[in-house]
C-alpha cells in the first residue's frame, strides 16, 4: 500500500508518532489511509452541509475497513463572484485547487481518494487533480438545491437576475424582486437548474467516477447521506481492486460524457472543464468533439434555464441513469467502460429499477426537444478556434441574425449599456479583452444577459465575448471566443458598427469586413497592458492557454 510510506516499519516511527499526535490509533494506521478531499466552507451555499456529508463519507470508510484522513480546499460560488472582480478569480481557483489536492495527496501517500466537491469549479478542479494523480478514485458530491416557489411559480437564481432588468422597465416592484430574491435559493446545495455545477455533477456520472444518483439527488435528502455512505464504502472496493481513476477515464467515457451532456443540455462551460479532464488524463477532447456528439445526440431534457424543469423533476424522472439507458439502447453509448460501482456501465445500466418515470421530462429520441444537442461549436472568421453556445436556450428567431457591433472593453460597460437601455433590437454586443489570458480568468457574464432577458431584449439581441457565460444563461450568448482579443484574434479588431453574422445551424460565425480593411486594423492593433500586474492573476495571464483547449495552465 502507497500509505506503507509512512505507517510502516521501524524507520517510520517518527511518522507514526505525529499520526498518534492526531489521535490515531494502531489498529486505524494499519488499515488503508483514504484521503477525503472537501469543500465545505460558510461562503458557498452549496458547500455549507459538506461537512455532514463528508461525516457520511467517512462512516462509509470506517464501516469497510479503511482509514479516513479529511483535509480541504478553497472554492469560490460563482453567483456571488458574478458580475464585479471576485469572477476573474473563478476559473483560475480551478487550477489552485487541482494543484492543492495534488499536492496533499503527493505528500501523503493515500491509498485512494474521496472527492468532495458541489459547485462551480471545485468539481472539475477536484476531478483534475483526481485525474493527474491516477490514484483508486470517486466523488460524491453535494447535491443539487430545492427548487425556489414564490407565488406558486417554480423559480431559481436566475429569475432573480433576470428580475434586475424587469425592476428598470418597470415590470418588477423592488418589493416584488425581494420577494423573489427570498424565494429563489431555500437553502443547501447547488442551484437548482442545470447550470455549470450540476451539469458538471451529473457528467461524473456519465464519466463513471461517481455512484448513480450523485448529479441529481437534493442535497437535504436523506438519501444524500446514504449514498455518501456507500461512497466510502465503494472506495474501499476500488483499493481492494487496484482500479485507479485513469482505468475509468478513456476515450470512451468522455464521449460517452459528451453524449450525455447534449441530451440534457448542459452548461457551455462543460466545453471548458471535460477537455482539462481529458488533458489531465494523457487524452485530447476537442471542441470539434463537442460538434460532433451534438450531431449525432438529441437534446432530450428541457431544464432550465432553457426550459422549466429542474434537477428535482430529472431525478424524480429517473436520474442520468435514465437518461443513459435511453442514450445506450440507441447505441449512443460505450457500454464496455469501467465505473466506480466495479461495474461495467451497461452492467449498471441492466438493472431493472433504472427507467424513466416522466417521458416529458426525459423524452424519447423520437421526440426530442431539439433533434441536436444542446451545445454548438461555432467557427469562422470571428472564432477561427472555436466559440461555444447553449443552442438549446436560443430563441428560434436568434438561431440565425445579423446586426450591427456594439462594441465594450468590458463587461461592466456592456451591463450599463444594458440596463440603462442603450441597446437596440437587432444590435450584436461584443464584449472583449474578457479571455482567459485578458479578463485575466474569463469571467461568466450572466450579469448582461440575464438583463437582456429582463428588459425583453434576449430574442432579438446577440451577445458575443471572448470570456464565458454562466451555465444560466439563455439567449444567443455565444462565449469562448477563440483566439481572443488579448492573443491578436479577429474579436479585437471588430469596430462599432460592422456588422456581424450568426448562424448557428450551420455553426459559423462571421464578421462581414473586408480583408484588406481587417489588414489595416490589425497593423495598427497593438496589445493592451496587463490588467494585473502582480499576484495569482498575473501568473495565471502569463500561463494560461486558450479556451478552445480548455483554459489549461502549462
Amino acid at each position: 500500500m502507497r500509505s506503507h510510506q509512512i505507517t510502516k516499519g521501524p524507520e517510520r516511527a517518527p511518522h507514526r508518532a505525529l499520526l498518534k499526535a492526531i489521535g490515531y490509533t494502531d489498529t486505524e494506521l494499519r488499515r488503508p489511509l483514504i484521503g477525503v478531499a472537501q469543500s465545505a466552507n460558510e461562503v458557498i451555499p452549496g458547500h455549507i452541509h459538506l461537512d455532514r456529508v463528508c461525516a457520511a463519507v467517512k462512516d462509509g470508510i470506517r464501516m469497510a475497513g479503511g482509514t479516513p484522513m479529511e483535509f480541504s480546499t478553497i472554492g469560490i460560488c460563482d453567483g456571488i463572484a458574478m458580475g464585479h472582480e471576485g469572477m476573474k478569480y473563478s476559473l483560475a481557483s480551478r487550477e489552485l485547487i487541482a494543484d492543492s489536492v495534488e499536492s496533499m495527496a503527493r505528500a501523503y501517500p493515500f491509498d485512494g481518494l474521496v472527492l468532495l466537491p458541489n459547485c462551480d469549479k471545485i468539481v472539475p478542479g477536484m476531478i483534475m487533480a483526481g485525474a493527474r494523480l491516477d490514484l483508486p478514485t470517486i466523488v460524491i458530491s453535494g447535491g443539487p438545491m430545492r427548487t425556489g416557489i414564490c407565488n406558486g411559480q417554480e423559480i431559481d437564481l436566475i429569475t432573480v437576475f433576470e428580475g434586475m432588468g424587469k425592476l428598470r422597465i418597470g415590470e418588477l416592484t423592488e418589493e416584488e424582486l425581494t420577494e423573489l430574491e427570498d424565494a429563489a435559493c431555500p437553502g443547501a446545495g447547488s442551484c437548482s437548474g442545470m447550470f455549470t455545477a450540476n451539469s458538471m455533477n451529473c457528467l461524473t456520472e456519465a464519466l463513471g467516477i461517481a455512484l448513480p444518483g450523485n448529479g441529481t439527488i437534493l442535497a437535504v435528502d436523506a438519501a444524500r447521506i446514504r449514498l455518501a455512505k456507500e461512497s466510502g464504502m465503494a472506495i474501499m472496493n476500488l483499493v481492494e481492486k487496484k482500479i485507479t481513476m485513469r482505468q475509468i477515464l478513456t476515450n470512451k467515457t468522455f464521449h460517452n460524457a459528451l453524449a450525455v451532456d447534449m441530451a440534457f443540455g448542459g452548461s457551455t462551460n462543460t466545453s471548458l472543464h471535460l477537455p482539462a479532464i481529458a488533458h489531465e488524463a494523457g487524452l485530447t477532447l476537442a471542441l470539434e468533439d463537442f460538434n460532433q456528439a451534438s450531431l449525432k445526440t438529441p437534446h432530450i431534457c428541457n431544464m432550465s434555464p432553457g426550459g422549466p424543469d429542474h434537477m428535482e423533476d430529472l431525478h424524480q424522472a429517473g436520474g442520468v441513469s435514465a437518461i443513459m439507458k435511453v442514450l445506450a439502447e440507441k447505441g449512443l453509448l460505450a457500454e464496455d467502460c469501467l465505473t466506480v460501482s466495479g461495474e461495467t456501465l451497461g452492467q449498471l445500466l441492466a438493472q431493472p429499477a433504472i427507467k424513466v418515470l416522466n417521458h416529458e421530462t426525459i423524452r424519447p429520441l423520437d421526440n426530442p426537444y431539439h433533434k441536436t444537442g444542446g451545445l454548438a461549436v461555432l467557427t469562422g472568421n470571428l472564432a477561427r478556434d472555436g466559440a461555444v453556445v447553449k443552442q438549446s436556450a436560443v430563441a428560434p428567431e436568434m438561431l440565425q441574425h445579423q446586426g450591427p457591433a456594439r462594441i465594450f472593453e468590458t463587461e461592466e460597460e456592456a451591463f450599463s449599456a444594458i440596463i440603462n437601455q442603450k441597446i437596440n433590437p437587432g444590435d450584436v454586443i461584443v464584449i472583449r479583452y474578457e479571455g482567459p489570458q485578458g479578463g485575466p480568468g474569463m469571467r461568466e457574464m450572466l450579469s448582461p444577459t440575464a438583463a437582456l432577458a429582463g428588459i425583453g431584449l434576449d430574442k432579438e439581441v446577440a451577445l458575443l465575448t471572448d470570456g464565458r457565460f454562466s451555465g444560466g444563461t439563455r439567449g444567443a450568448a455565444i462565449g469562448h471566443i477563440s483566439p481572443e482579443a488579448s492573443a491578436g484574434g479577429l474579436i479585437g479588431l471588430v469596430e462599432e458598427g460592422d456588422q456581424i453574422k450568426i448562424d448557428i445551424p450551420g455553426r459559423n460565425l462571421e464578421l462581414l469586413v473586408d480583408e484588406s480593411e481587417l489588414k489595416i486594423r490589425k497593423e495598427r492593433w497593438q496589445a493592451p497592458p496587463a490588467k494585473i500586474k502582480q499576484g495569482y492573476l498575473a501568473r495565471y495571464a502569463k500561463q494560461v492557454g486558450s479556451a478552445a483547449k480548455g483554459a489549461v495552465m502549462s
